[in-house]
C-alpha cells in the first residue's frame, strides 16, 4: 500500500472516497468540507446522531462536492492513537468491500505524524482478507492513501511500516490456511522464504528429534501420518546488540488426540499455529529491516491426531533435560512440544527467550479475545512487552505466574502431569513450562489464544487471524 502525502485541501483529494477522521464533540473540524457541502454536512451528520464517539461510521456519495465521490467519516472518540488505528481499519474494511483502491485521509489540521502512522497502520491491517476464489474474482485490497497535510513538508511516517504491513499479512494468510496445506512439512518450507532476507533454515525431521531428545514433540506427532518437525530460523546480524530465541508453538491441526475435542471445537484449530506463524514473521520481518538483535528462533510443527499410534493418557515423558511428565490430557499438548524446543532455546546464548502460543482457553476466559496473557517473573522484561504492545495498539495483559500453583502439577508417577486442575489454567500451562527454560535466561511466555484469531469480524479485523502479536514483538526487538 503505497503512502502519500499532499497539501492540497481534503476537498481536492483525488480518489475513489476520502475519509475524514473525527475527534468527538469535534464536528467543527469539519467546516472546510462542511462549506464544500453548502453548510449541509453538519446538519447531516447531526441528523444521523454523529458525535465522532469512537466506533461511528457514516458513509455518503458527495455528488461531486468534493473530488471523490464517497464520503466516510469516522469517529475516533479521544482522538488516541489506538482509536485512530481501529478507525482507519474499520474504514478500510467497508471500503474493500465497495471496491475502492485509491483514498484520500483527512486527519485535521494539526495531525501530527504519529497519528498518520497509526492511521496507516489501521489502513493496512483492515484491508486485508483470506479470499479462495478464482483471481478474477478477488476484491481488490486499498493501494494507495494519500493524506491531506495542510502546508510546508510533512514529516514522513514511518517507512517500516510498509515491511511490517506485509509480513503481518503473510503471518495471517499462514494461519488462515487450511491443515491439508499447512502442516509440518509445509510449514517448514514456506519458512524457506526467510532465507531471502539473510535468515538461515535448519529442519529437524524425525530421525534428528530422536538424537536430541525432543520426546514432547515426537509423542505428540506419532497419531499423525504427517511426522513432526522442529524448524530452526536465524537471524545474525553483523554487530548485534543483543541476542534473544523466540518459540513457537506449531501445532498445525489439533483434533485433541484421544481425549477428542467436540467438532465445534475442532472448526478453527489449524490456527493452532498462530504462535509459529508469529515468531517466524517476527523474524522475517526484522531481517527485512535489518534490526541490529540476533534473533533465534524455534518452532515445533506438528499435528495432534487419533492414528493408532497416539500417544495415550498415562504415557510417562522424560525429557532431555530429565524432566518426567505424565500425560493426563492428550489435548493439553502445546505445553509437551514447546518444553522441547525451550530445552533447545537454552542452550544457546540468548539472553531472552519468548515463547508465544494458542496455548489454554483459560487464558480466553479470564481477560477475553482482546489481550494476550503475559507470564513473566522478570519485572523489567514485562515492563518493555506491555509498553511495546501499548506502542503498537495490542493487548497484553500480565497474569501472575504464582509459585504456589506449581502443587496442581504434581503427578503420582513423575515429576510432572501436563494439566492442573480448572482453576488457573493459563497460570499452571505457564509453570509447567518454567521448568524447561534455562535458569539464566529472562523468560516471558506470551498465551496468545484470545486475540490470534477472531470468528467474526471486529473493529480493524477481518474475521480470521489478525497476525498479533507481530508488532508488538517487532516494536520490543527494535
Amino acid at each position: 500500500m503505497e503512502l502519500r502525502f499532499s497539501t492540497a485541501s481534503p476537498i481536492d483529494l483525488a480518489g475513489d472516497a476520502l475519509v475524514a477522521f473525527v475527534a468527538e464533540g469535534s464536528t467543527a473540524e469539519l467546516s472546510t468540507l462542511d462549506s464544500a457541502f453548502g453548510g449541509q454536512l453538519q446538519p447531516w451528520l447531526t441528523a444521523r446522531a454523529f458525535t465522532g464517539a469512537e466506533g461511528q461510521l457514516v458513509s455518503m456519495p458527495t455528488l461531486g462536492r468534493i473530488a471523490a465521490p464517497q464520503l466516510v467519516v469516522v469517529g475516533i472518540g479521544d482522538a488516541a492513537l489506538a482509536r485512530v488505528r481501529t478507525a482507519a481499519g474499520r474504514a478500510a474494511r467497508e471500503l474493500r468491500a465497495s471496491k475502492a483502491r485509491h483514498i484520500g485521509a483527512w486527519l485535521g489540521a494539526n495531525a501530527d505524524p504519529d497519528r498518520r502512522l497509526a492511521a496507516q497502520e489501521g489502513f493496512g491491517i483492515g484491508t486485508y482478507a483470506f479470499e479462495r476464489r478464482p483471481e478474477k474474482e478477488l476484491t481488490p485490497a486499498l493501494s494507495s492513501v494519500s493524506f491531506a497535510v495542510t502546508s510546508g513538508r510533512p514529516d514522513v511516517a514511518e517507512g517500516h511500516e510498509e515491511v511490517i504491513h506485509r509480513w503481518q499479512d503473510w503471518v495471517r494468510d499462514l494461519v488462515n490456511s487450511p491443515a491439508a496445506e499447512i502442516y509440518p512439512e509445509t510449514l517448514a518450507a514456506r519458512a524457506g522464504a526467510l532465507t531471502r532476507h539473510g535468515c538461515t533454515l535448519e529442519v529437524w525431521d524425525e530421525t534428528r528429534l530422536k538424537a536430541e531428545g525432543c520426546v514432547g514433540i515426537l509423542a505428540v506427532g506419532q497419531g499423525s501420518a504427517r511426522p513432526p518437525r522442529i524448524i530452526r530460523v536465524s537471524w545474525n546480524p553483523p554487530g548485534a546488540t543483543r541476542q534473544v530465541a523466540l518459540v513457537g508453538k506449531g501445532v498445525t491441526f489439533d483434533s485433541g488426540g484421544l481425549s477428542l475435542k467436540p467438532s465445534a471445537g475442532m472448526q478453527t484449530m489449524r490456527c493452532d499455529m498462530a504462535g509459529a506463524a508469529t515468531v517466524l514473521g517476527a523474524v522475517g520481518a526484522a531481517a527485512e529491516l535489518g534490526l541490529p538483535v540476533a534473533i533465534d528462533v524455534w518452532v515445533a510443527a506438528v499435528e495432534n491426531m487419533t492414528g493408532s499410534a497416539a500417544y495415550k493418557l498415562g504415557d510417562i515423558l522424560t525429557y532431555s533435560n530429565g524432566v518426567t511428565v505424565e500425560i493426563h490430557n492428550t489435548d493439553a499438548e502445546g505445553r509437551l512440544v514447546l518444553a522441547d524446543c525451550l530445552i533447545q532455546a537454552s542452550k544457546y546464548p540468548a539472553t531472552e527467550v519468548l515463547d508465544l502460543a494458542t496455548l489454554t482457553g483459560a487464558c480466553v476466559v479470564a481477560i477475553g479475545q482482546d489481550f494476550s496473557g503475559l507470564f513473566t517473573s522478570d519485572d523489567a522484561l514485562a515492563g518493555a512487552l506491555m509498553n511495546a504492545a501499548n506502542q503498537a495498539g495490542e493487548g497484553l495483559w500480565r497474569l501472575p505466574l504464582h509459585k504456589p500453583y506449581k502443587d496442581q502439577l504434581k503427578a503420582e508417577w513423575a515429576q510432572l502431569r501436563n494439566v492442573g486442575s480448572r482453576d488457573a489454567g493459563a497460570t499452571t500451562a505457564a509453570l509447567f513450562l518454567e521448568h524447561f527454560v534455562g535458569k539464566e535466561k529472562r523468560w516471558a511466555h506470551l498465551d496468545i489464544a484470545g486475540p490470534a484469531l477472531i470468528e467474526k469480524a471486529s473493529g480493524m479485523f477481518a474475521a480470521g487471524a489478525t497476525g498479533q502479536p507481530l508488532r508488538t514483538l517487532l516494536r520490543w526487538l527494535s
